[in-house]
């Protein structure tokens, strides 16, 4: 991949974890944004796409920093098979977590472990259908590191909002956090050329 695609992807990337982080900060905060007249919307939606931005860079760096991860994992236990199952143990551990850690953290006496299950359970989802299309546009052996990726790489990403528990700055967090790694996954085989495996 030479410069000029790692450019675009960088923007690319950019651009979009900055508008859906807006665009998800001014639905959670409409009152204050936008009936409270014009020079408070733009300031407004300036801060978010701002910071929206920011949480985007985490994002890439995230994604470079799994691509590494990829590589090292497939050297140090020898076969794909192998590496695929210890991903499989990270992604139930860190669901786990996601669930368990936060209740016992933030519980009150009026909630149950299930209140915390759906936001794991819905990332879970989301994970499995961007990996099944990952896999459908490249092969199959791209499902395993592309669920591995958006679920347990982005939850590490987000830690800093979960440890918070604002329920405005976990969204405003995760927008462009899961916008720019499903991006950057869905976009990455067309600019290294990577052809579908019909096998």
């Amino acid at each position: 991949m030479n410069s000029r695609k790692v450019v675009y992807l960088f923007f690319t990337t950019l651009l979009i974890g900055s508008i859906s982080g807006a665009i998800v900060g001014l639905a959670l905060e409409w009152s204050l944004y936008v009936q409270e007249g014009f020079l408070n919307f733009l300031f407004g939606l300036i801060w978010l796409l701002g910071i929206s931005a920011a949480f985007s860079l985490i994002s890439q760096m995230g994604f470079f920093a799994y691509l590494t991860l990829h590589r090292f994992g497939l050297g140090l236990f020898k076969t794909t098979k192998l590496w695929n199952n210890v991903q499989i143990v990270i992604i139930a551990f860190v669901i786990f977590d996601l669930i368990y850690l936060r209740y016992i953290s933030f519980s009150t006496e009026n909630e149950t472990v299930l209140h915390y299950v759906i936001m794991p359970v819905l990332l879970l989802l989301y994970g499995l259908i961007v990996a099944y299309i990952k896999a459908k546009q490249t092969n199959k052996g791209a499902f395993i590191p592309a669920l591995f990726f958006i679920t347990v790489v982005t939850t590490i990403e987000w830690v800093p909002a979960l440890t918070a528990n604002d329920p405005k700055w976990l969204w405003i967090y995760f927008a462009p956090l899961i916008a720019g790694n499903t991006w950057q996954l869905l976009v990455l085989h067309r600019l290294t050329g990577q052809k579908k495996d019909r096998s």
